[in-house]
């Protein structure tokens, strides 16, 4: 009978050390990261750019996986499906947030369903006009807008993209009327304004850069709480007269709820490392982007506070659902 008792003991002993050995012995094979854009995107450069520098500490590969479709929606609900080891990870980005706030039947929930590790970086978007404009700022646009509701257009990557509700919320803290003009990703917005079809589009710097440098466009105001360091000298959307509007984007790390702390903890703490490696800020800074990782709970309280802002916009701009 003691024997018998010895060992149950034991066997309890073991279940209840198990988490904590196998948290110490991650990661013993290669970590996915799945991304839901285009391969050789934003989406894919940022995870291929951390991905590579955070397998050095972890001693395995990280493999970056493109599951394209529906605004990223595709890969954040195999993620939130798949097994909680550490092993399947999320490049998620600002449009994770767009999405819970306009699609109705989404498979998973955006905050809830994820368990977060650290945010990657933030970009603005800019408001670009062509360069021989009329509009001097976008002061001046605005008060055009204001004077002539819905004679004044943009163009953006497509309905619903965070592009179009940064659009709406600049068009409501603005008290103007602005006409959407949705086009098939950032490259048709861009042609139609270098064509003349439209007076301005919102957009990522990496879509606009190249044209700005050559002389063909000039931003009118980046989007963020503070002037882009790439463009010192724009200002900021806050400056021209829109007080307190802040929108920018985002790329961070997610993985399916359930996933163990020490193990959220030991990416967490590779994010971070990656992050202060010359050569991954500047590939990020490279792509418009700012550097910056936050704890797993600063970045669950970014996602749900961008996913409440975001269905306020849906909601007053009368966006349909999708």
């Amino acid at each position: 009978m003691l024997r018998r008792n010895v060992l149950i003991a034991l066997g309890a002993g073991s279940l209840g050390l198990a988490p904590h050995v196998g948290a110490q012995t991650y990661p013993e094979r290669p970590i996915k990261i799945l991304q839901g854009f285009a391969p050789g995107g934003n989406a894919d450069a940022i995870a291929r750019a951390v991905g590579q520098e955070m397998s050095k500490g972890l001693g395995q590969a990280m493999v970056v996986e493109a599951q394209a479709g529906a605004g990223g929606t595709i890969a954040a609900a195999t993620v939130a499906k798949a097994k909680p080891d550490g092993y399947t990870l999320l490049l998620a980005t600002g449009g994770h947030a767009v999405a819970g706030a306009l699609y109705n039947n989404l498979a998973y929930r955006t905050v809830q369903d994820f368990e977060m590790v650290s945010t990657i970086t933030y970009f603005p978007f800019l408001i670009v006009v062509p360069a021989n404009s009329k509009f001097a700022n976008l002061s001046a646009l605005l008060a055009a807008a204001k004077a002539n509701p819905e004679q004044i257009s943009y163009g953006t990557a497509g309905i619903g993209s965070t592009h179009h509700l940064a659009g709406e919320l600049l068009a409501s803290m603005s008290k103007t009327q602005l006409l959407h003009v949705p086009y098939k990703g950032d490259a048709g917005s861009l042609t139609a304004l270098l064509a003349g079809d439209i007076p301005m589009i919102i957009a990522p710097p990496t879509a606009v850069m190249a044209n700005i440098k050559a002389g063909k466009l000039r931003a009118l105001a980046a989007t963020g709480a503070q002037r882009w360091p790439v463009l010192p000298d724009v200002p900021t959307v806050s400056e021209q007269g829109v007080a307190n509007y802040d929108v920018r984007s985002w790329a961070g790390l997610m993985a399916p709820a359930g996933t163990p702390a020490a193990v959220i903890d030991r990416l967490n703490a590779e994010v971070q490392k990656a992050l202060l490696v010359p050569a991954v800020k500047a590939r990020l800074e490279d792509m418009g982007g700012e550097a910056r990782g936050s704890t797993p709970e600063e970045m669950k309280n970014m996602v749900a506070s961008q996913t409440q802002k975001w269905i306020q916009v849906v909601a007053e701009a009368k966006i349909p659902k999708q």
